[in-house]
């Protein structure tokens, strides 16, 4: 190939030294990661010529010569055979070469009619405050004797991928087409391992076999190209071991480089290293195979070549590309030299001489060889002279290792932030992640527990939020309940003249309203407005301008208080009546035959007793009521004068209402004679029940109507079956229909089939009868229509599939106790106000709306969320910031009404920088998820997806563009803040709402997304980025948990046992070469083949390490809001397939792209963006 001029590329470095010891390189600047690219070498190749004045590093002084074409050629060495190598940092400028000795270069040949190999080398650009790898590209003229041309063995001709002109601006350089797929990427992405001055030789068993038909390696990505290695002659010697062979894109120049952060704690000899990407390509414009490069011999194939197969391939024995190949990973080699801290370069190049590089047997450079044993089918190299042509070997897969890590962002916010208290005091201060433990001190500013946002600084204009396209959002907890080590919430009484509040926009009092005039006014932080200051409320200023009693008043100084509701916030001006609690049982033949009803009537004769009480309360004031049905109802009179229970029924179920009014609702304690007496008979009185029909719109009426009657608010608590198909209100039909999935009609399966249940709700929230259901379906049972009750009126939806006594009574029975004891707040309305320039539009969560400001629910719990979503309405500045408040009204559960009020402050900037800098990954994905969790109700899932994807590639593009110092076009860069971003998104995309494996039925997804509607952030943190903890590395004599790795199958061992944990389920997972002492005192049995799978609690016995894995179980138990199912899951028994569902890593069963392909995807749509 030839140009018609010599351009330098861009990137490379001018040898005068003007960064040598200043480590003032931009690239140490960007605070992100990086994922570098090609076009430095293809501009180079377009040029035709090199450019003059690149050096390279050598054994020694003088080592390298310039020769008289301009290119530099290592001493000794003939003409004939001379490498040309480049290096350099970011901006053009580098450090002299004996302090680049941990610099970057590559090679290539480049002989007129040869097809060029190339080579890749990553070095570390380090300043201050990060390190950057980077990929750099060079170009070597290497000469072989080799037949001229040969047939293509692998890849077809793909048109329209001649090289760009030369012509072509630097800045705007011409790709040609780019991948069609995010595995194309992937394949682009073979031959490159940073940081190794040693080669091991490749593990063995693992080879390997003959080409078969294999899927593709994701759902939705393809797989082309092939993988091809050069090899080095003996006057040349081994490559360093950090370039491994590879062929880059010659129609495409679309690498990707990983920017690792920065290293610290012990030396880099000791880590694992991180494997960075290598590209496998298209064929280059010219059409010629990758037979027609020469055969290759010398060198070693790298150890660590471990990628999906290609379509047409399969695998022997267990090959390292299968990710669900479950064993030990194989050693890396290690890194030979001086140990480094902190943050450096690469270890110095490896000379010719040193040790490591076993040359491959038969032959020299050139030969033609025949098939290797350790590929499928024919090597690139051999003639396939009419024969047909061999599948190209599995392209090389990006390390897991080099990408950003979980784990890694969880230990490090852990060690950074654990140890100090989040002082609340300072305005737009970020939180520690919510995985970290820590401790609040509110000085003016809500707890994180309450309330995080997805950004602590707001963009001043509304076109800077739309050019990052980051939602600007908040997800509130008004009833979080805190530590023990913190303080509530405290209550103020303001007496009959209530809460201090704005004459204009109505905000509660509060730290940041500025107190005017010597106090007598003071100005709404909010709107502006000047109020007078009450005379019972007036106090002097100090010298600062703040009230004198500033710190004994907490609505000064706290950011989350309460104020006491007087008469004129409670309905018809009149104080409530205490709550109540409803419970209805289903006692149709399956409740009955399961053993159901008898299990509730047990449990609640001892679970009255723990209701919740206000306070230092003796007992209670919630009343209680007793309501069981089938195709009718039956209500009961326990009123404490009866010797006997009275049973009532209603059989006119289409015109409900409640038959008795005295003695339905009683006091627990004055009645309890009478309602144990009624727990024992209903079991037997419905023992013999044919009945299988049930209703179930008439029993939320029922209830609905008993509170109406009481004048109270209240909670039911509903135990159903089965699809109400008996005549009534209400009655559903059975729509399930799986072959609406990935169509248009697929939203219909999350919509309710009728609208009878919203009205309902309806009815529901204006009465404050709140819903809790409790489902044991045994088949379709239409969650999407049940569930609109329970989550319009704020309340729970619980789920037990196959509902089986000896498996899931312990969980049901934890969840109801849970439940019942729970603090909840009834009859609310919830507001949020915002300063001028922003105000909320959105909401999202289990609750109803009749207006755009105001959310009611009929019950909010401690568990629940609110999440709403702002924009801007004017302009904000940056010295005033923006302000939110959230004001609750509810009953507590002993009828006093009451305000809980949180502030908090956040910063606004007029820079970008300053908005990424500033983001909160988790609470971001939190709002993602809720957003497309609510889209699938109007949406086509995939719409949905690809929103989601087409929103996060722009929130990155945006960074890339403005905030990132110039790099190359191919080079993925993520804010510090955001680098967690695709990662998670992907494992929002791979659920099973937005992708439903094959064994995820219609109500498990509708079940699911109600669930996250209303989950607070710990929660979505966990439930899609699941903990998995080695239980081998549990330390019996210390409290501290043992260190997470990320989820997946790759990282597990068979000698190893793991605990997995998502909110919903605990799983133990028990490698087959696990020693057997560790499972005599896990389990109590001899072998694993004893192990069984039916457990669903871990036997108690008495050893450290049983004591200690089950103290972690209860602790994870404690910090779940729902008792999660313990599963014991053998390596290769017929449960590990759910249990590899979480591996969110990996790809899934049901298409989803593994975090290393969607990484990729997310590259090529930003770059989409950004071209």
């Amino acid at each position: 190939m030839s140009g018609s001029g010599t351009r330098k590329p861009r990137g490379l470095c001018r040898p005068h030294g003007a960064c040598a010891t200043s480590g003032s390189c931009e690239v140490g600047r960007r605070g992100r990661w990086g994922l570098a690219a090609s076009e430095d070498v293809a501009e180079s190749r377009r040029g035709g010529a090199f450019p003059v004045g690149v050096i390279g590093p050598g054994t020694g002084s003088g080592a390298w010569r310039r020769s008289a074409a301009g290119a530099v050629a290592p001493g000794g060495t003939s003409r004939s055979s001379w490498v040309r190598l480049v290096w350099g940092c970011e901006h053009n400028e580098c450090k002299p070469a004996s302090s680049h000795r941990a610099s970057l270069w590559a090679a290539s040949a480049w002989i007129s009619g040869i097809p060029t190999v190339w080579l890749w080398r990553a070095a570390n650009a380090w300043s201050s405050s990060f390190s950057v790898w980077r990929l750099q590209w060079s170009a070597a003229r290497i000469s072989a004797a080799s037949p001229s041309t040969r047939p293509s063995a692998s890849q077809p001709f793909i048109p329209g991928t001649a090289p760009t002109p030369v012509s072509q601006p630097a800045t705007f350089q011409q790709y040609g087409p780019p991948p069609t797929s995010a595995q194309q990427l992937t394949n682009h992405m073979a031959g490159m391992q940073i940081g190794s001055s040693t080669s091991a030789p490749p593990p063995a068993g693992l080879g390997y076999g003959p080409p078969t038909s294999v899927p593709p390696t994701s759902g939705s990505f393809t797989a082309t190209g092939s993988g091809l290695y050069t090899s080095y002659s003996s006057s040349q010697g081994p490559p360093p071991v950090t370039m491994t062979h590879g062929l880059p894109p010659t129609s495409l120049s679309q690498g990707l480089s990983l920017a690792q952060p920065a290293f610290s704690g012990p030396p880099l000899s000791a880590q694992r290293l991180p494997q960075a990407p290598g590209f496998v390509p298209p064929p280059c414009s010219t059409g010629i195979g990758p037979s027609s490069y020469p055969p290759t011999t010398g060198a070693p194939r790298p150890s660590t070549m471990q990628g999906s197969q290609l379509p047409g391939q399969a695998l022997t024995g267990l090959p390292t590309s299968q990710p669900n190949h479950v064993s030990s990973p194989p050693p890396h080699p290690s890194m030979s030299g001086p140990a480094m801290t902190g943050l450096q370069g690469p270890p110095p190049p490896t000379h010719p001489s040193q040790s490591g590089y076993q040359m491959q047997q038969n032959g020299s450079f050139g030969q033609v060889r025949g098939p290797q044993p350790n590929y499928g089918g024919a090597y690139p190299g051999t003639p396939n002279y009419g024969s047909q042509p061999a599948p190209p070997p599995p392209p090389k897969r990006l390390d897991p290792d080099s990408i950003p890590s979980p784990i890694q962002v969880i230990e490090d916010d852990r060690n950074n932030r654990g140890s100090e208290p989040f002082i609340t005091g300072v305005r737009g201060q970020v939180p520690p992640l919510v995985t970290t433990n820590f401790l609040v001190k509110d000085q003016g500013n809500a707890s994180p527990r309450y309330i995080r946002c997805t950004s602590y600084n707001i963009p001043c204009t509304s076109d800077m939020a739309k050019q990052s396209q980051v939602p600007l959002a908040a997800v509130i907890k008004p009833l979080a309940m805190l530590p023990t080590d913190e303080t509530p919430p405290y209550l103020v009484d303001h007496g009959e003249p209530g809460p201090i509040r704005c004459n204009r926009c109505k905000a509660y009092m509060c730290p940041f309203m500025q107190f005017i005039e010597g106090g007598r006014r003071f100005q709404c932080c909010f709107c502006s407005c000047v109020t007078e200051v009450p005379p019972h409320y007036f106090q002097h200023l100090d010298h600062t301008g703040k009230r004198v009693d500033f710190y004994d008043r907490p609505e000064l100084s706290l950011g989350s208080y309460e104020f006491l509701a007087t008469v004129s916030y409670c309905k018809n001006n009149k104080f409530p009546n205490p709550p109540a609690f409803i419970f209805m049982i289903d006692v149709s033949y399956n409740a009955v035959k399961s053993g159901l009803v008898r299990l509730i009537c047990e449990e609640l004769k001892s679970l009255l007793d723990y209701m919740p009480r206000e306070g230092n309360m003796e007992e209670s004031a919630i009343r209680v009521g007793f309501v069981t049905y089938n195709k009718v109802l039956h209500f009961y009179n326990v009123k404490s004068s009866l010797a006997q229970p009275q049973m009532m029924v209603v059989s006119d179920v289409a015109d409900m209402f409640v038959p008795l009014l005295d003695g339905f609702l009683v006091n627990v304690n004055e009645s309890r004679t009478v309602i144990v007496s009624l727990l024992d008979q209903i079991p037997e009185m419905f023992a013999d029940t044919r009945e299988t029909e049930t209703v179930f719109a008439p029993v939320i009426q029922a209830g609905m109507e008993a509170l109406k009657a009481a004048e109270c608010a209240g909670k039911l608590f509903i135990f159903h079956t089965s699809l109400p198909i008996a005549e009534a209100p209400g009655k559903l039909k059975n729509r399930d229909d799986r072959k609406l999935i990935n169509t248009d009609k697929e939203k219909t399966l999350f919509q309710p089939q009728t609208s009878f249940y919203s009205n309902l709700a309806k009815d529901c929230v204006a009465q404050g009868c709140c819903v809790d259901l409790f489902l044991f379906p045994n088949q379709y049972l239409d969650v999407a229509t049940l569930g609109v009750v329970p989550y319009q009126t704020g309340g729970t939806i619980y789920k037990y599939a196959y509902f089986q006594l000896e498996t899931d009574q312990e969980r049901f029975l934890n969840d109801l106790r849970k439940d019942v004891q729970k603090e909840v707040g009834f009859d609310a309305v919830m507001r949020v106000r915002t300063s001028t320039g922003i105000r909320a539009t959105d909401f999202f969560g289990a609750f109803y709306m009749s207006n755009t400001t105001d959310v009611e629910l009929a019950g909010l719990d401690c568990d629940k969320t609110i999440t709403v979503e702002f924009r801007h309405d004017d302009k904000l500045s940056e010295d005033s910031g923006a302000l939110l408040q959230c004001a609750l009204l509810y009953t507590n559960c002993a009828g006093q009404r009451r305000l809980r009020i949180h502030n908090l402050s956040l910063n606004c900037c007029t820079q970008l920088a300053d908005l990424y800098r500033n983001c909160e990954t988790d609470t971001l994905i939190n709002f993602l998820a809720k957003f497309a969790y609510r889209g699938v109700l109007n949406n086509p899932v995939k719409t949905v997806r690809d929103t989601l994807i087409n929103q996060c590639a722009q929130i990155l593009a945006c960074y890339r563009k403005n905030c990132a110092s110039p790099s190359s076009a191919g080079q993925l860069i993520l804010p510090e803040c955001m680098k967690l971003l695709p990662v998670y998104l992907n494992c929002v995309l791979k659920s099973d709402v937005l992708q439903p494996g094959a064994e995820v039925t219609t109500d498990d997804r509708a079940y699911i997304r109600q669930l996250v509607s209303s989950m607070d952030v710990a929660e979505t943190n966990v439930f899609f980025y699941p903990r998995l903890l080695p239980l081998t590395k549990v330390d019996v004599d210390s409290d501290t948990l043992p260190a997470a790795i990320r989820n997946s199958e790759e990282r597990l061992s068979k000698g190893d046992m793991y605990l997995l944990e998502n909110g919903l389920n605990i799983f133990v997972w028990v490698g087959v070469n696990v020693q057997q002492g560790l499972i005599q005192n896990l389990f109590g049995v001899s072998s694993f083949n004893h192990i069984s799978s039916t457990l669903n609690t871990l036997p108690v016995l008495e050893n450290p390490f049983s004591k200690r894995v089950r103290s972690i179980i209860d602790m994870f138990q404690a910090q779940r809001s729902r008792y999660m199912k313990l599963i014991i899951v053998k390596q290769e028994d017929k449960l590990e397939m759910l249990f590899k569902h979480f591996l969110v890593e990996d790809k899934s069963m049901s298409g989803g792209a593994s975090y290393v392909d969607f990484l990729c995807h997310m590259h090529k749509e930003i770059r989409q963006l950004l071209s």
